[in-house]
């Protein structure tokens, strides 16, 4: 392979991961590597439809002041992930604005924003936001595609197991599966031989560079789709009340938090308060392909009347390794175990498409063929 494939094959990979990243971001409603703004509120800065780099909270270190973040509002247009700078701090959270707007987003009745609620970062190198121009539009076409195609396979087959999130998993899985049949048909075609140097040798490896992505992205959507951030609203009064969200100050209520695990691999569950005024019992449980367990989730009215939030984490790994070793890489780092789990899924999948359809082979009968005609 010359310098001039490795290139070609390089960039084409790379607009497939930022396309898979993206959609997988927009179905999941959680920025994956990378984002882009709908909305004019952050111009300059970002335009509309721009992307930009998203790194995920874990990752991104501490959160302060000047720091462009993607984070779930609560108000600002009805709620949703919104891309908005830190412009202070408070006891009660973090102060947000757009660079474009007047007021900041707790003038407008947004409660300051709590890090749990924060999902990504803006990658700022030397300060500026780094952008991508008309990234969005991008997306939001592919993404229509695959929304329509959806639909049409759930009219067709009767059944919405097509759409939403678990039907783009179909899809790749379909896609993927495809594409398999078709590299081992021409593996088996003697036309294929025929094809020019350029064509050959190099085919093979795209098409399972392209699939191991595919399967990577599947795999870390079913880890990060259902491990959604919870929050808890409660009013410390100084009256008992029927209403869950009411509970006297200095007291504690319980309640049964549902964990369901829709797939079909066993999913490692680790759940965390970022306050103390949330616990959660157990803290780790495993679920069996389709089933549900309870978590118990006790929450203490503070001392102090009036209304507080706290957030439940939640982190979802699918159990290809031992759970012990799950339990030591989470205590690295949240991602560790991500990472781990999707190169053990990636390496043998793409080790095994090679074999399978064994490139090097080709290779060098096409060298041999050029050696004789010249």
């Amino acid at each position: 392979m010359n310098e001039k494939q490795i290139v070609s094959v390089t960039l084409q990979i790379t607009l497939i991961v930022v396309v898979l990243a993206l959609i997988a971001g927009q179905f999941l409603g959680q920025p994956i590597l990378l984002s882009f703004v709908e909305t004019g509120s952050m111009e300059p800065t970002i335009e509309t439809g721009d992307g930009f780099v998203a790194i995920p909270t874990e990752l991104a270190g501490e959160i302060t002041e000047g720091d462009v973040v993607v984070f779930e509002a609560e108000e600002i247009q009805g709620g949703g992930l919104t891309t908005h700078r830190i412009v202070g701090e408070t006891e009660q959270g973090y102060i947000t604005q757009g660079d474009a707007n007047p007021f900041t987003d707790q003038d407008s009745d947004e409660p300051p924003v709590q890090k749990p609620q924060i999902v990504a970062v803006a990658w700022q190198p030397g300060g500026d936001v780094f952008t991508i121009p008309w990234l969005g539009a991008v997306v939001g076409g592919v993404r229509s595609v695959l929304e329509s195609l959806q639909v049409w396979l759930a009219q067709l087959f009767g059944t919405r197991a097509f759409l939403g999130l678990q039907g783009l998993g179909y899809l790749l899985f379909g896609a993927s599966l495809l594409l398999y049949l078709l590299a081992v048909y021409l593996e088996d075609d003697r036309r294929r031989e025929r094809t020019s140097d350029r064509d050959t040798g190099t085919s093979s490896r795209k098409l399972m560079a392209v699939l191991t992505l595919v399967v990577v992205a599947g795999a870390t959507a079913a880890m990060i789709a259902p491990a959604q951030n919870q929050e808890f609203g409660i009013v410390s009064a100084e009256f008992e009340s029927d209403s869950p969200d009411v509970i006297e100050q200095g007291t504690s209520e319980s309640f049964d938090y549902r964990l369901r695990n829709t797939g079909v691999v066993p999913t490692v569950v680790f759940l965390e308060s970022n306050s103390e005024t949330l616990a959660v019992e157990p803290g780790r449980t495993t679920l069996s392909p389709r089933s549900a367990t309870n978590a118990t989730v006790t929450i203490t009215a503070p001392p102090e009347t009036g209304y507080y939030r706290t957030f439940l984490e939640q982190h979802r790994y699918l159990r290809i390794l031992p759970t012990p070793v799950i339990e030591e890489l989470y205590a690295v780092h949240a991602w560790a175990p991500i990472v781990v789990i999707d190169a053990v899924v990636a390496v043998p999948f793409y080790l095994f498409g090679m074999w399978l359809l064994g490139t090097g082979r080709l290779r060098s009968q096409k060298r041999k063929r050029k050696s004789w005609l010249s």
